[in-house]
């Protein structure tokens, strides 16, 4: 023990020893190459000197980031995100000008400018040194991921030794979009995990490797988006969520999920309606989403962030990633270099004249950086210190693909190339459950798919609100309006902003007037009018605005609409005067046929919801290519029926038991939540191993049959004094450690 103890000593000693001796060698060439970096006196010095100078300034910035960052972070904590990230370079070239002061020989200077540039290089320069030397040691990998833990600053109890749980939620990647990336291989991971290997990367020890998931489809409800998804998951119910946005007469609000506000009214209502606290109520870590689960420990949550007050802030997740100087300078970085390739890639895509389109200038590229980089390098970073803490289980949500997707296209090679970074980020998961106190199995979902198609604007040259308000009889005006997207990103940036999500005064509290508010989520439109304080019922309307039904029924662009019947209870209606009560829709689905199956119910599910729409409409859907034309300017969309959106999937670990027996559909984000906790009963439940039996079982095993901390079929977990970090409960061998080389290495640069 003890002289393990000291080799690991030795061994820091001398990566710290490298470390700084390629940050000296950095400094010197930056000094040679920068006009206004200088680490010599005017008259000149020996070189003996000047490498002291750097030897010594080096080492002053690398204590004083060590030291001094942290501190600096969480003063900080005040500043909004984006622009924590943009002081990142100032606060690094800060730190580098008082190290200079600090030298003893008093000679190096620097102008501002340039100190900004030279610590932002030798930040990364000491990084990557240190990433390298460590990538292929074990205990080196573990001593830099804990700090992440560390740094929360808190002294946490010995954790259980039966597996935690880990979900991660791939925003808006649909079933098929999965499976195509696994045969394409742009995820490797996933595809080992389903022991599938793509040909072109198979090997003969790797190719035969059994699976360790399985992939199960589910089906949504009719709001097939994160926040209807995300409620029922977390909370176990999105009752009275009939879209992404929806006007409530009885408040005269209109309800956007992603407001910091509403989603606490959400979240209120979903606790008191189940009388439980959530999913991740015991001893569990939300991240990334619009709700909190119940969680005790909670980064990046709407709900949480409009909370005020001590401990309630969810932005703490920033200062456990930021206060390492590397992580933000990697960050910055990445952030610029993403905002450059999302403008480099939509300037392509005009000038090829690409259709589907839609405009993605503004401030879109900023916030598709910070989906795809902040966002995702914050979230990964505090479940990797959920991991090393032991927490039992872990929620995180990874919104890249889906901000993408809404503007590129589901199947774009944008979004593929987010589909590769994503898988890289599992990879980086599975590696530090491996270092993890607990085993711990990793289940990966999606909260809803996408389905492409052009707008119905650029299809039709006017907007569903056009429509409605010409079926009323109201002026419609000469320019269609375009209807602001609703992607779960822009509310992360605005929460990190602490701005409040509005979507403008007039839509926040529309006027009773006999005026329609007509509201956009996807490819589902919902129409009310606020002057009537009850659900208007289909014989009201027609009294009221005769043209309306028949206008927005025998659009093409409109597949179908629900509106109450005072005769029928509910009805369907359709093209060519099609009408189909909500009763009959077994027999004749009418409209609803070439949705599929279980369109039906779940349009009968969503009449029963008290603020359901006076007029819910859905448009028209093309099952041959699968697309649908959205209300918001999406090219990729979700929200209503209609092809891969309302497809999401589940893979999880074969360790749990089937999500449904087979043969079985999954439907509905209800049924995952109840799913999830079973799985989440099953690890907590203590392994039933007769007492006489086992020692003859652990006699009789071969050693070289037996994997630590492996554990078994049924879900039990390995005899006391078993070691528990050897293999990660995803099944992965030492085996397959040594052939991810390449793996481990971007992991381990991810994680320094």
């Amino acid at each position: 023990m003890g002289r393990g103890r000291w080799r690991r000593v030795a061994s820091q000693v001398g990566r710290s020893v490298a470390v700084w001796a390629v940050s000296t060698v950095t400094m010197l060439v930056l000094a040679g190459i920068l006009p206004d970096f200088q680490l010599q006196s005017p008259d000149g010095d020996s070189a003996t000197t000047i490498a002291v100078t750097a030897a010594l300034g080096a080492g002053a910035f690398g204590v004083l980031s060590a030291v001094v960052w942290p501190l600096l972070v969480r003063l900080l904590l005040l500043v909004p995100a984006l622009v924590l990230g943009l002081l990142v370079f100032f606060l690094n070239g800060s730190l580098l000008l008082l190290a200079l002061r600090l030298n003893p020989s008093g000679r190096p200077e620097a102008a501002p400018e340039t100190a900004v540039i030279v610590a932002a290089v030798m930040s990364a320069v000491a990084s990557a040194t240190g990433a390298a030397l460590a990538v292929r040691d074990d205990d080196a990998y573990r001593s830099r991921l804990h700090r992440l833990a560390l740094r929360r600053g808190r002294t946490l109890p010995p954790c259980s030794t039966t597996p935690g749980t880990a979900v991660v939620q791939l925003d808006g990647v649909g079933h098929d979009v999965l499976r195509d990336a696994v045969d394409q291989g742009l995820m490797p991971t996933v595809a080992r995990w389903l022991g599938t290997v793509p040909d072109r990367a198979a090997s003969p020890d790797r190719a035969t490797a059994p699976p360790t998931h399985r992939l199960t489809p589910w089906r949504t409800d009719w709001s097939s988006q994160t926040g209807a998804s995300q409620l029922g998951i977390l909370h176990g119910t999105n009752h009275d969520v009939p879209a992404f946005r929806w006007y409530e007469k009885d408040t005269g609000e209109v309800m956007v999920c992603n407001r910091p506000t509403s989603a606490v009214e959400l979240q209120r209502r979903a606790v008191a309606r189940t009388g439980h606290g959530g999913l991740l109520a015991d001893d569990g870590a939300s991240r990334g989403n619009l709700f909190s689960g119940g969680a005790g420990e909670s980064a990046l949550v709407l709900s949480v962030s409009a909370r005020r007050g001590p401990g309630t802030r969810s932005r703490a997740g920033y200062f456990a990633y930021f206060s390492d100087p590397a992580n933000a300078v990697r960050t910055a970085l990445s952030f610029i270099a993403e905002t450059g390739r999302e403008i480099g890639q939509s300037l392509r895509a005009r000038l090829r004249k690409q259709r589907p389109r839609v405009s993605r200038g503004g401030l879109y590229p900023l916030i598709r950086a910070f989906a795809t980089v902040v966002e995702r390098d914050v979230v990964v970073a505090a479940v990797v210190g959920d991991l090393l803490a032991g927490r039992s289980v872990v929620y995180a949500d990874l919104v890249a693909y889906d901000e993408v997707a809404h503007h590129s296209g589901p199947h774009s090679r944008d979004a593929a190339k987010v589909l590769r970074r994503l898988d890289r980020a599992l990879a980086l998961i599975e590696k530090v459950a491996e270092h993890a106190p607990r085993p711990y199995r990793i289940v990966v979902l999606s909260d809803h798919g996408q389905s492409p198609g052009e707008t119905f604007r650029a299809r039709y040259g006017l907007t569903l609100g056009d429509l409605v308000r010409a079926g009323c009889g109201l002026p419609v005006p000469r320019r269609a309006r375009r209807t602001r997207s609703g992607a779960e990103a822009r509310a992360a940036v605005r929460a990190a902003l602490r701005r409040p999500v509005e979507e403008g005064a007039e839509h926040h509290r529309p006027a009773r007037r006999p005026e329609p508010v007509v509201l956009a989520s996807g490819n589902l439109g919902l129409v009310s009018f606020p002057d009537v304080p009850h659900r208007m019922s289909e014989e009201e309307i027609a009294a009221r605005h005769p043209a309306l039904l028949p206008t927005l029924a025998n659009h093409p662009g409109i597949g179908f609409l629900l509106v109450r019947s005072e005769e029928h209870g509910g009805v369907v209606l359709g093209a060519r005067g099609a009408r189909i009560p909500l009763a009959d829709l077994d027999a004749d689905p009418g409209p609803l046929a070439v949705f599929g199956p279980g369109a039906a119910d779940a349009v009968r599910r969503t009449h029963s919801f008290p603020h359901t729409a006076d007029i819910m409409v859905n448009s028209s859907h093309d099952p041959a290519d699968g697309e649908v034309l959205a209300f918001e300017e999406q090219i990729g969309s979700h929200g209503g029926l209609g092809g891969a959106q309302s497809r999401p999937f589940l893979l999880s670990p074969l360790l749990c038991s089937p999500p449904v027996p087979e043969g079985t559909e999954l439907v509905g984000a209800e049924e995952i939540h109840r799913v999830l906790r079973r799985w989440l009963t099953e690890a907590a439940t203590p392994p039933r191993v007769p007492a006489q039996a086992a020692p003859e079982t652990e006699a009789e095993t071969p050693p070289a049959a037996r994997t630590p901390g492996a554990e078994a079929p049924g879900g039990e977990t390995p005899a006391e004094g078993t070691p528990q970090a050897a293999t990660p409960a995803t099944g992965t061998s030492e085996t397959d450690a040594e052939t991810d080389a390449e793996t481990d290495a971007e992991t381990e640069e991810r994680a320094a």
